[in-house]
């Protein structure tokens, strides 16, 4: 008996909530904006526990020199929460 396939996770809350954002306004899914693209932030950071927290931190609350001097706008209404589902949009790039 071979065990059932693990369900596959869905990252469709984290491309509706960029969707709904102003994420777009800098970043693009597989080109550079004023901000790197998410391919490139997914290429970057291995999927670990704590570049997935250092990623929700850098979203909630902003910051610069990462990809130059161009400051990351903070985001300090969006939850922890649906901030995690951002970045697992994004590592769901690589």
């Amino acid at each position: 008996n071979t065990p059932p396939p693990a369900p596959e996770e869905n990252f469709d809350k984290g491309l509706e909530l960029i969707a709904g954002s102003d994420c777009t306004t800098c970043h693009g899914i597989d080109k550079k904006n004023i901000g790197p693209a998410y391919t490139d932030v997914a290429a970057k950071y291995d999927k670990t526990d704590a570049n997935v927290e250092y990623l929700i931190d850098k979203i909630v609350d902003g910051g610069t020199g990462v990809w130059g001097e161009v400051p990351m706008t903070p985001h300090p209404d969006l939850s922890r929460e649906d901030a995690k589902e951002m970045v697992n949009y994004i590592f769901s790039l690589k």
